[in-house]
């Protein structure tokens, strides 16, 4: 079993000091309910932001930093994305940082995720490099498998990891106006997959656009867990690797793909 804590909450625009200080109390709280890794939303410490040469960080960057240390002085996992610059990585001249999920230890551990979709409507795909590469990790016999914002709207990558996976994560800068797609979507990769998902948006306003939260946990069956509305919070749930099994076992849907 893994107790885990989705934080919903509304960023500083572009400061990640402010953002830092935010956190610390919630995170606190979260350490108190005995909550073993807690999900941020996306870009947690300045937003969804396209200025990438103001807020871009180099790898053990400061949001790295505060995970890393948040991480320890709690003794759990902390999850959440940063916009990460690293020197043209393929050869190619391409400068345009990353939209990485960092996902730190307790012992000092950082996995990190790429973005595999970044979000052309929105203009990332023009400031941000796509990842290609997928993040599944076993912690306390939970296979956790992490997804960013418009990923979502992608069914095959979740159906390409779903074997090796108990709980998606999906950490997202989701808007207002398309709130609707945001739950049905969250809700279709539990079903179809038959596990866990933890779904984490922010609130507030961010650059000039709404987010409204409606962050929710979903056990396998597509049934909510936990959810929460428009305010700030936390969200928290103990999810088991049997529950996953078990339900695969009673409804053997996947095989049939």
């Amino acid at each position: 079993m893994m107790r885990v804590a989705g934080l919903q909450y509304d960023m500083a625009w572009e400061d990640p000091a402010a953002s830092f200080a935010r956190l610390r109390p919630w995170i606190a709280a979260a350490a108190a309910q005995h909550a073993r890794m807690v999900v941020l939303p996306e870009m947690f410490a300045c937003g969804f932001s396209m200025a990438t040469d103001r807020i871009a960080e180099p790898p053990g960057g400061p949001s790295e930093q505060f995970l890393r240390e948040q991480a320890a002085a709690h003794g759990m996992w902390l999850a959440g994305s940063v916009p990460e610059r690293v020197d043209d990585p393929g050869g190619d001249g391409d400068r345009r940082p990353f939209n990485t999920l960092l996902l730190a230890g307790p012992d000092g551990t950082v996995h990190r995720y790429r973005k595999r979709k970044p979000f052309t409507y929105g203009g990332e795909a023009e400031h941000y490099a796509a990842g290609d590469e997928d993040l599944t990790v076993e912690i306390e016999g939970v296979r956790f498998t992490f997804f960013i914002c418009y990923d979502l709207r992608f069914a095959d990558l979740f159906w390409d990891r779903a074997l090796q996976t108990d709980v998606y994560v999906v950490m997202a800068s989701w808007p207002e106006t398309r709130r609707n797609h945001w739950r049905a979507l969250l809700r279709a990769r539990a079903i179809e997959n038959q596990a866990f998902v933890v779904g984490v948006n922010r609130v507030g306003m961010g650059g000039r656009l709404a987010y409204v939260g409606d962050s929710c946990i979903l056990d396998p069956m597509g049934e909510t867990i936990v959810s929460a509305a428009g305010q700030e919070g936390l969200l928290v749930a103990d999810l088991r690797a049997d529950v996953v099994r078990k339900t695969r076992e009673a409804l053997p849907f996947l095989p049939d793909r």
